[in-house]
């Protein structure tokens, strides 16, 4: 069976690359100075680099690999409104104030993605197709349907209950137990996004160094001095942009962030008709489990893009592929004969309270912790933080002074992840 899922074509790369190829490698010299330097060249960075240069400040972005080969050019393509948490926790956190603030921030980036898009006329695929959340059993169906009718006031977002017995007109499977319709949620071509906002970023005049890992970092007057692979830096501010990739370099950052592996597998190209059969609405989809399935048909709608929390710290593509495979034939027997363009993986940064985070830590600007939902709050936060290293009111977040939280003795290696992969896929099995 794992071989005999691949396709005669099969790569080891996103699917997402084939229309939008990695930039060529920058040949620009490292400048010896600048006003602003941003680690780590997705939309975070790029984002906060914008906002950075369009001020006037001079504004350099490094990466240790191809500009955007991380999750920005390797996630599903599923914009959401984000937030975890609801108001309930979060108020009992911190206060009702700041609970309500941080759930509005979910509304609102989903909101700033597409207004950046239309504005701007970014070539990304972007579509409001709507998200069909299915309910894995009975009793999941029930708390959604509960949550559904008491949406706190000013925090409403549209949202439909589709009962069992009406969900073959979202999704064409009888796989799940009813769900929830997200109609606002949307969708896009991930790589071709993050190619049209370094497109932005350099139009702004930002300098963009890729295969330029920072190895060094340390004070400098009222700067920094940044050490790279390519030589030194003198930066009065520098931005973490870094997320599931965030490394030593940053050791205050790096303990409160949890790298988790996502994997994807793209199916070789079936009639459209047929497809459709499958995502009739051509929504983007996922469920109730804790270890989440999210899935879509690609934009062209004749490969089904599945992917899914499946492995620990498994990095070989091959691997993980057989383990989606099963799980997509599961929900679509329909598939079983479809076999594997593409797989691949990327790390996605989660946090010890499902909290996206925002500040400034000894000196260092930062965003990250977008715990699977990055590409609304990453666009969001990265011209927030951009803001702020520019001391602008709009800057400010309801996150600001909220405590970013980490565990005794983790120093960004997540031992603990192997047992609570098994405890969530113990729990996914109740009844529950």
């Amino acid at each position: 069976m794992s071989t005999e899922i691949f396709a005669a074509s099969y790569r080891d790369q996103p699917y997402w690359w084939d229309d939008a190829p990695r930039p060529a490698p920058s040949t620009e010299k490292l400048p010896a100075k600048v006003d602003v330097l941003v680690i780590g060249s997705g939309y975070t960075g790029l984002m906060a680099a914008r906002e950075t240069a369009r001020a006037g400040r001079s504004t350099l972005v490094i990466d240790a690999k191809d500009a955007g080969f991380g999750c920005s050019s390797r996630n599903g393509g599923q914009i959401s409104t984000s937030i975890k948490p609801d108001l309930g926790t979060l108020s009992g956190r911190y206060n009702q104030e700041i609970g309500f603030g941080i759930r509005k921030e979910g509304i609102t980036a989903l909101d700033y993605i597409a207004d950046l898009i239309k504005s701007e006329k970014l070539d990304c695929d972007w579509r409001e197709v709507g998200r069909f959340h299915a309910a894995h059993n009975p009793a999941q169906y029930e708390a959604l349907a509960k949550d559904a009718q008491s949406q706190p006031k000013g925090l409403e977002v549209p949202m439909e209950m589709v009962p069992a017995s009406e969900q073959r007109r979202e999704i064409g499977s009888d796989y799940y137990y009813g769900g929830r319709v997200y109609p606002k949620h949307q969708s896009l071509h991930p790589a071709k996004y993050h190619l049209e906002l370094m497109r932005l970023a350099k139009a702004a005049g930002v300098q963009i160094i890729d295969h330029c890992p920072a190895i060094g970092l340390e004070r400098d007057g009222a700067g920094f001095m940044v050490t790279t692979a390519k030589g030194k830096v003198a930066a009065r501010d520098v931005v973490v942009a870094t997320n599931g990739y965030t490394g030593a370099i940053t050791p205050w950052q790096r303990r409160r962030v949890i790298p988790i592996g996502s994997y994807i597998i793209a199916t070789e190209n079936r009639p459209k008709e047929d497809m459709l059969k499958l995502i009739p609405k051509d929504r983007v989809l996922s469920d109730s489990r804790k270890l989440v399935f999210y899935y879509r048909l690609s934009p062209d709608q004749r490969s089904m893009l599945f992917g899914g929390r499946v492995a620990y710290m498994e990095n070989n593509p091959r691997v993980s592929a057989p383990r989606l495979h099963k799980w997509m034939t599961a929900i679509f027997p329909e598939l079983g004969a479809a076999k594997v363009t593409h797989s691949w993986m990327g790390f996605v940064a989660y946090t010890f309270d499902t909290l996206p985070h925002i500040g400034k830590q000894d000196g260092l600007y930062y965003a990250m912790g977008y715990c699977g939902s990055g590409i609304s709050l990453a666009t969001y936060f990265g011209a927030r933080i951009g803001q702020q290293v520019l001391g602008k009111a709009e800057g400010k977040t309801p996150l600001d002074n909220v405590p970013f939280p980490t565990r005794p003795l983790y120093s960004g290696n997540p031992w603990f992840l192997a047992p609570s992969i098994f405890y969530y896929q113990l729990r996914d099995k109740l009844p529950i």
